[in-house]
């Protein structure tokens, strides 16, 4: 998620004690310290994405995938295009999904790629009032972890060749080609991109694109010049990485460089351990 409209200075940010507990599970929880209006831009990330708006006011509004207008906590799929939200910010729990674990917890129940929804419309409201109780975040990290793990406990196994195929992609930053994928796991080019595709909601080649775009995307806020982050994140040129930025964020390099999101990134989803919970 990229952001504008926040002042950062007046956040605090949460992360989990024990990351990791759950492969592909991150967590970050959000206080601000006076509520203020926001206006966010969702920056497409290679998960799926929970918003779990504890605000006690009038909290976030947004446009889901049909165009309509809801109000409060989100699902938020993979590559949900150009999507913006706004309101009152008061306490915020975001919870990030790798395509693997959302696969297993949502199932064939909602399309992963694309879909916008009231986060009640796709799993009830319990879930989002057990979480209002918690009197912190360590406990509210707690019931999420509980909550995925039961459902995990009765939900179809993702098939190893596909889950094998998206670490595969996710660690090289998106830059394996699909034969090769596809010999690693003994399964045809075809057979690969199908069971992929039914599975995780996007092809193996979409998936590529959308995990070298965040690396690049962090480059630039990290503070490094296009040209230089189109070498590294193994676009051909500097022309092919402004394809792709304009493609996933509706912008342009220079722009998604200063989204503030992208800046506390670190912070809130750390790539090392050492953050505690606030």
């Amino acid at each position: 998620m990229g952001a504008t409209g926040i002042d950062w200075a007046l956040v605090d940010v949460a992360v989990p004690r024990q990351p990791g507990r759950l492969p592909g599970l991150s967590m970050a929880g959000f206080r601000h310290r006076a509520e203020a209006p926001a206006d966010i831009a969702m920056v497409a990330h290679p998960s799926v994405t929970l918003i779990v708006d504890l605000s006690e006011g009038d909290g976030i509004v947004y446009d889901d995938t049909h165009g309509r207008r809801a109000k409060g906590s989100a699902f938020i799929g993979l590559l949900p295009g150009e999507l913006r939200a706004a309101g009152t910010m008061g306490d915020c729990l975001q919870v990030r999904l790798s395509p693997v674990l959302a696969a297993r917890v949502f199932g064939t129940s909602i399309d992963l790629a694309g879909t916008v929804a009231a986060l009640a419309d796709v799993w009830g409201s319990r879930f989002e009032d057990r979480l209002r109780l918690a009197p912190s975040w360590t406990q509210r990290f707690d019931i999420v972890v509980d909550v995925l793990a039961r459902r995990l406990d009765n939900s179809p196994a993702v098939d190893p060749e596909v889950a094998h195929t998206w670490h595969r992609t996710f660690d090289s930053q998106g830059r394996l080609r699909i034969d090769r994928l596809a010999a690693e796991t003994g399964w045809s080019r075809k057979r690969l991109w199908s069971r992929f595709r039914s599975q995780l909601g996007v092809t193996p080649k979409r998936a590529a694109q959308l995990v070298r775009f965040d690396y690049a995307a962090h480059l630039l806020a990290a503070g490094r010049s296009p040209a230089t982050t189109a070498a590294a994140s193994g676009y051909t040129d500097q022309s092919h990485l402004h394809r792709e930025v304009t493609a996933f964020a509706k912008a342009t390099p220079a722009t998604l460089a200063t989204a503030p999101w992208l800046a506390i990134d670190d912070v809130a989803w750390p790539a090392v351990t050492g953050h505690s919970v606030a």
